[in-house]
């Protein structure tokens, strides 16, 4: 094949070649991808599918053919695809575990937003986080709201005389029970 080249472009053949091949599999893909949208548009029309479903069904195709194609043009420059996958998989199971460890914490920082936005309570409110409807549940007075919990300095009825205790009781919380709120 080096013979069909001038002798000054030997040396950049190891650099043409791929590159040639990289950019015919793109634009084969782009071909591809336009021929398929075209088809799945007239399927569309034909059988008069839902908008919904033939834009989704277009990302999805556009998605997996380029997807094939930069596999292909990796596959061209010597990147293994059984590389990529197991690298792939191997954060995607560190980021699966990661998020279900911060998945509490996050929910209650998430909730300290929705409280401070929506103002359901603020400090120096009495609040009673309720059970169920008929029986009682935590009460006091808000004294402190941080990013994970809402700090109540517990109410106890007239006449009874127990040291105020603290409850310390997560943000999210407020959003999974009833919340009732004295003025």
């Amino acid at each position: 094949m080096k013979e069909w080249f001038p002798a000054w472009a030997h040396d950049w053949l190891d650099v043409i070649v791929p590159t040639t091949q990289v950019l015919l599999i793109l634009v084969g893909a782009w071909l591809l991808r336009t021929l398929v949208r075209q088809l799945i548009q007239r399927l569309g029309q034909r059988y008069a599918l839902p908008r919904e479903v033939v834009i989704m069904t277009r990302r999805l195709s556009g998605f997996l053919i380029y997807l094939a194609a930069v596999l292909a043009a990796l596959g061209r420059f010597g990147v293994s695809g059984s590389v990529l996958w197991t690298a792939f998989t191997g954060f995607a199971a560190v980021a699966a575990v990661a998020f279900f460890a911060a998945w509490s914490v996050l929910s209650n920082i998430f909730c300290t937003l929705l409280i401070a936005i929506t103002g359901s309570f603020r400090i120096g409110d009495q609040i009673e986080l309720v059970e169920a409807s008929d029986k009682p549940g935590a009460k006091g007075r808000v004294i402190d709201i941080n990013l994970i919990y809402t700090t109540l300095e517990e109410v106890h009825e007239e006449g009874v005389q127990k040291p105020a205790a603290m409850l310390q009781i997560p943000n999210s919380q407020f959003f999974q029970r009833i919340l009732r709120r004295y003025r």
